[in-house]
């Protein structure tokens, strides 16, 4: 088996990734706040570092903050292009207290505390400020999530190098805490309805403009009990719930009209990086093919370290 691919059973760390993802959500509600308007929300997202999770830089006090969690010492970091830095501990502690640790962060970076309000895309959303609830936090677990995610990102940017078409970054969407990459046909999409809970339909509409077929990756939660990876079209294709994805774990989930993988099915394989790029490109060919993508135009083989491409000349 391989150790890349830690266990990271949801149950016993469920209340730790519930605060995880609503700290997640704070610090990516402050990004959100200073940093101009990118297609897709792709503005607001968290990357994949060395350490956890990264803003990035924002463009917020003298020059710039960078807001980090720091999943193996388990820290929240901040940095400012001026030289400033500060941190405080990630430990068992409530929302509130959680966020007004960030805003005292924030302030000794010279930045700007916002009003964050209240988290979206959760069930029963309580306002930062007034979420008193003592929640827990499992370091380990941390780490071991982080150690996952760590292996995702690789397949996901691998697997994002073979589409000449737009395709988005690999990144993480604090709302519904997954991480995902994303491969756009080039053609408009019909109207979203909307009604995502706590989400504006406004942001929903903008997210799904145009034609995409989306992969990403859940710790748990979302509606799935355990780890996994999912693949879904939009606007969904005819014939996409009956279409057959493989690895063989693989199957469609109807309550969330998406493929499902299951992470263990991955960890568990004897090539755990090529299992879940079967699952990437199968799902996506079926999205591609059943939507009338022109795949022709907008494939080409896996890109290589330090090896152009041959342009001209059709590679997949």
């Amino acid at each position: 088996m391989n150790t890349q691919w830690p266990d990271i059973p949801f149950e016993p760390w469920r209340d730790t990734c519930s605060a995880l993802h609503l700290y997640a959500q704070l610090i990516g509600k402050y990004r959100l706040a200073r940093t101009p308007w990118v297609n897709y929300s792709w503005h607001a997202t968290f990357y994949v570092s060395a350490r956890g999770l990264t803003t990035s830089l924002v463009p917020d006090g003298s020059g710039g903050v960078e807001i980090s969690f720091d999943l193996l010492e388990h820290l929240v970091t901040g940095a400012s292009a001026d030289g400033r830095s500060a941190q405080f501990s990630l430990k068992p502690m409530s929302v509130a207290t959680f966020h007004a640790r960030f805003v005292e962060l924030l302030q000794s970076l010279g930045a700007t505390p916002e009003d964050f309000g209240q988290p979206n895309e959760v069930p029963h959303p309580i306002r930062f400020t007034e979420d008193h609830v003592e929640r827990p936090y499992d370091a380990a677990a941390v780490t071991r999530y982080f150690q996952a995610l760590v292996a995702v990102d690789r397949v996901f940017k691998r697997f994002r190098t073979s589409f000449l078409g737009k395709v988005s970054p690999v990144h993480l969407f604090w709302g519904s805490f997954d991480l995902a990459v994303t491969r756009f046909s080039g053609r408009t999409a019909p109207l979203h309805p909307g009604g995502v809970p706590a989400l504006p339909d406004s942001v929903t509409r903008e997210a799904y403009s145009h034609e995409v077929s989306s992969a990403g990756f859940w710790p748990g939660g979302n509606g799935v009990d355990s780890a996994a990876f999912y693949s879904y079209a939009y606007p969904k294709p005819d014939g996409f719930e009956t279409a057959r994805p493989s690895p063989s774990a693989a199957y469609f989930d109807e309550k969330l009209g998406e493929f499902l993988l299951p992470y263990e099915a991955v960890r568990r394989s004897s090539d755990p990086e090529a299992t879940l790029m079967e699952f990437l490109e199968s799902t996506y060919r079926i999205a591609a093919d059943l939507g009338n993508w022109d795949r022709a135009v907008l494939e080409c083989s896996v890109g290589v370290p330090r090896q152009p491409r041959r342009v001209g000349i059709r590679q997949g």
